[in-house]
């Protein structure tokens, strides 16, 4: 008699189904495990033996033979256990197998016959819905597995527990949903002294989902400005939600099951590595990338990343998605995030300030600046100078808009995105459109295509600058509430994206 139970893979932030077969036969008696499992899946049977011995169940004297099918899909982590304890228990007909094959087993066995809690829950409860089963898993697990109502999610403390209820002689309850995490409390807008222009672009930013790189001295507020950007971004949508969940479930990053409608803000350090940024290491997990996608990444002196991890940045922030290639896994991951970048206009921060700065000037500021290679910077909408605050400004009384103020202006010019957008897939927001599209959502007048003319023969933008133009632009004018683009719009983007470059006055 052969026994099936079952279980999931990840591929990306997907669980793939994966039936664990168990068979009992004559022979040599030994426990084992084949299906290409890693070192925790073959593990397995030394956790599945011992919480057996707890409860005072016996192996058979026989030959212990699990297959875990399709067998040339890898199989990677401790969450097995409970699909091959079941697999084993069935086919010793100690539970109903056919109460077993209607779950999906997921968790790890303590050596007591305790179920522990394991990462990627809500991507597994996904899968069981769509399976049409049901999903066995730990307690503390359940919470955040139970999001998915169309699957019946029974959280268990141990082995015992899951044997009688799948014996019908102590049901355990279905899980509810872990609680919506409150909202962060951002710090608000109206705390910082000056830097209008900057404001402006964090507001530009949020509105279309633009890249902005700012730069300027040591302490004149980069920072400060880029950690209230979420702030002023309006919550996740469902289907948002779900997908960012989904990828911090696989990274273990939801607190006891709940669930969050902000957006995320990841702010890695420039010592990271490339499998921390883009994802990989063991396992091919998610990086920083996707961690922050639908949210923000902050990216802090931003030349002092490694030169390896900048430049991959380039495909991601194009397309949306990143793949993870191992010789052993190719794994898709989405990250289609807001990058802000910050940094010093030189090594010493110094460049624009005569009694500070080094006699190295202005090179030290070109090979400073000139780690961030040209590619990289054209993917940058919006450029921003961030002048130091004198200390008279410090002591006058904030000036500036309330988070709150913006954030409604934001959320207006998204809900006009999302209707222009509304039957466009590949788009949800400004800085998505591109082609036909952009052309179609960003039409210029010849007043201002002359403008865009002479800024490209002047300091010539790529296609790629030119058309990030018009969709800056196409933001402005939404955040105005306008209908079509003005050459006002499109002398705003221009400013932002030629800051570094000469006075616009110059342009036309």
């Amino acid at each position: 008699m052969v026994a099936r139970a079952y279980t999931v893979a990840f591929d990306g932030i997907a669980a793939r189904p994966v039936e664990v077969q168990c068979a009992l036969s004559p022979g040599m008696p030994g426990f084992f495990i084949v299906g290409l499992p890693d070192k925790a899946v073959s593990e397995a049977k030394e956790r599945v033996r011992a919480a057996f011995a707890a409860l005072a169940i016996a192996l058979p004297a026989k030959k212990i033979t699990v297959n875990l099918s399709p067998a040339d899909l890898p199989k990677e982590g401790s969450h097995f256990d409970l699909a091959i304890a079941l697999g084993v228990l069935a086919a010793m007909e100690i539970v109903p197998a056919d109460r077993v094959a209607e779950v999906v087993g997921f968790g790890e066995l303590s050596l007591d016959g305790m179920l522990e809690p394991v990462s990627g829950a809500l991507p597994a409860a996904l899968m069981a819905a769509a399976d049409g089963r049901g999903l066995i898993c730990a307690r503390a697990s359940g919470p955040e597995a139970a999001w998915v109502e169309a699957a019946a999610v029974v959280p268990a403390e141990s082995l015992g527990a899951v044997i009688a209820h799948l014996n019908g002689t102590a049901p355990l309850a279905l899980a509810v949903p872990g609680e919506v995490t409150r909202p962060a409390e951002w710090r608000d807008l109206a705390e910082v002294k000056g830097q209008e222009r900057a404001k402006r672009a964090l507001e530009i930013a949020a509105a279309g989902r633009h890249h902005l790189l700012l730069i300027g001295t040591p302490g004149s507020g980069k920072s400060m400005l880029a950690r209230r950007l979420p702030g002023l971004m309006p919550p996740l949508g469902p289907s948002e939600v779900l997908e960012t969940s989904m990828i911090h479930s696989l990274s273990g990053l939801l607190p006891e099951g709940g669930i969050s409608r902000e957006r995320p803000f990841r702010e890695p350090h420039h010592t990271a590595s490339m499998a921390a940024i883009v994802g990989g290491g063991k396992g091919a997990r998610p990086g920083e990338i996707s961690l922050a996608h639908n949210g923000v990444l902050f990216m802090d002196e931003f030349p002092e990343f490694s030169r390896q991890v900048l430049e991959t940045l380039r495909q991601p922030i194009e397309t949306g998605s990143v793949v993870v290639a191992r010789a052993n896994a190719h794994v898709r991951y989405p990250c289609r995030f807001l990058l802000v970048a910050a940094a010093n206009p030189c090594k010493c921060g110094y460049l624009a300030d005569p009694s500070r700065a080094c006699p190295k000037v202005p090179v030290c500021g070109d090979e400073y600046l000139g780690r961030i290679s040209g590619p990289l910077m054209d993917r940058f909408d919006l450029r921003v100078d961030v002048p130091p605050v004198s200390y008279a400004d410090l002591d006058l009384p904030a000036t500036g808009e309330p988070s709150a103020a913006v954030a409604a202006r934001v959320a207006a010019a998204r809900r006009v995105q999302s209707a222009r957008y509304a039957d466009t897939p590949e788009a949800a927001v400004n800085a998505d459109a591109e082609g036909a599209l952009l052309a179609a959502v960003a039409p210029v007048d010849a007043e201002g295509r002359a403008l865009l003319g002479r800024a490209a023969e002047r300091f010539g933008l790529s296609a790629r600058g030119y058309h990030r133009v018009l969709r800056v632009a196409r933001t402005i004018a939404d955040l105005a509430g306008a209908e079509t683009i003005g050459t006002g719009h499109l002398a705003e983007a221009l400013s932002y994206r030629l800051s570094h470059a000469a006075p616009l006055a110059s342009v036309g």
